[in-house]
C-alpha cells in the first residue's frame, strides 16, 4: 500500500511538472505591449505583434501564444519598417551587408536609384574602379540582375530594390558625351531597359540635373519609360531644375508620364533658393490637376 501511494504521488508530481512547463513556441517572435503605428495614418494602439519567418502572423491586444523570442516593447513604438526611396548603399552593402546605419533608424527597405549598378560595359567597370579608389572588391557583375543576385548570395540585412538608370543605359551605348542616339542605338537602349525590368527593376530612373543624364532629351526618356511601363514599372526622376526652371522641369515629368503611360514620381520636390520659394504652388497644382484616366477621390 505504501509503495502504491508513493507511485501515485510520483505520478501526480510528474503531471504537475509537465503542466507547469511552458507550451512550445507558436511564433518566431512576439513583440509585447508596444504602441503600434500601422502605417495607415490611424492613431496608434497598444497591442502584441507576432512574427513567423518574414511575415507578420498576428496583431492583437494580447497574444496568448509564445514566441521563440519575446520582446518587451512597453513604452516603445512598433511600426512597419521604413522605406528609403533614394538610398545609396550600393557599394557599402558589398563591403558590409549589415546596413547598420539605416537599420538603426528603422529603415528595412533600401531602394537604389538615380543611376544603377548595371548594365555595365567593360569600360564602365574600369572607370568605376578608377573613380572609386577605395573599392577593393572589384566589379564582378555586368547586369543589374547579377548585381542584385550577388547581394543576395553574400547575405545582407536590409531588403533591397532597384530601378534601372537611364543614365547608366545611356552610357552603356553612348558613353558620357553630349550626343543623341541613332535609331538603332535607341532600340538597343530599350532592350537594356527591358532586360533590367525582367531582372526585377522597379522602373526607369534618371538624374537629369547631372551629366551625362542631362544630355537625354524628352523623347528619349519617353521611349525608355514606355518600356518600363509595359513591364509595370514607373518613371522616377531627379528633375532637370529645382530652382528658376522648376515649373518646366515638373512639366517635363508630367509629359513623360502622359506620353509613356508610366506613373511618375519626383525624387526631390523643392524650390531651391530664397528667390524661388514662392514658386511651389504652381507645381503642386500642376501635379494635382486631374489628368485623362485619373480617378478622382471621393472627397473631390
Amino acid at each position: 500500500m505504501i509503495h502504491l501511494i508513493s507511485a501515485l504521488v510520483l505520478a501526480l508530481s510528474a503531471t504537475s511538472v509537465a503542466a507547469a512547463a511552458p507550451p512550445p513556441a507558436t511564433y518566431d517572435v512576439v513583440i509585447r505591449g508596444g504602441m503600434v503605428y500601422d502605417g495607415s495614418g490611424a492613431p496608434p494602439f497598444e497591442a502584441d505583434v507576432a512574427v513567423t519567418g518574414d511575415r507578420i502572423a498576428a496583431i492583437a491586444p494580447h497574444i496568448p501564444a509564445h514566441g521563440k523570442t519575446e520582446v518587451d516593447a512597453r513604452g516603445k513604438a512598433v511600426s512597419p519598417g521604413f522605406v528609403n526611396m533614394l538610398a545609396h548603399p550600393e557599394e557599402s552593402l558589398i563591403v558590409d551587408g549589415r546596413g547598420l546605419s539605416d537599420l538603426a533608424q528603422g529603415v528595412t527597405l533600401e531602394v537604389l536609384g538615380e543611376d544603377s549598378m548595371g548594365p555595365l560595359t567593360p569600360a564602365m567597370k574600369a572607370l568605376a574602379l578608377q573613380r572609386e579608389s577605395d573599392i577593393k572588391y572589384g566589379v564582378a557583375w555586368t547586369t543589374l540582375g547579377q548585381y542584385l543576385d550577388g547581394l543576395e548570395k553574400k547575405g545582407i540585412s536590409p531588403n533591397v530594390a532597384s530601378f534601372v538608370g537611364e543614365g547608366t543605359v545611356r552610357t552603356n551605348l553612348l558613353g558620357e558625351n553630349d550626343v543623341q542616339p541613332r535609331p538603332e542605338q535607341l532600340k538597343a537602349m530599350e532592350g537594356l531597359v527591358a532586360r533590367a525590368m525582367e531582372e526585377g527593376a522597379l522602373g526607369l530612373t534618371t538624374a537629369l540635373i547631372y551629366a551625362p543624364n542631362t544630355y537625354a532629351r524628352t523623347p528619349e526618356l519617353i521611349d525608355l519609360a514606355k518600356v518600363s511601363a509595359r513591364c509595370g514599372g514607373i518613371y522616377i526622376a531627379h528633375i532637370r531644375n529645382e530652382s528658376s526652371g522648376l515649373i518646366g522641369a515638373i512639366q517635363e515629368s508630367v509629359d513623360i508620364a502622359q506620353a509613356s503611360g508610366a506613373p511618375a514620381e519626383i525624387y526631390h520636390f523643392k524650390a531651391a533658393g530664397r528667390e524661388n520659394w514662392d514658386k511651389l504652388d504652381p507645381p503642386i497644382a500642376l501635379i494635382e490637376a486631374p489628368r485623362p484616366g485619373a480617378r478622382c477621390c471621393s472627397s473631390c
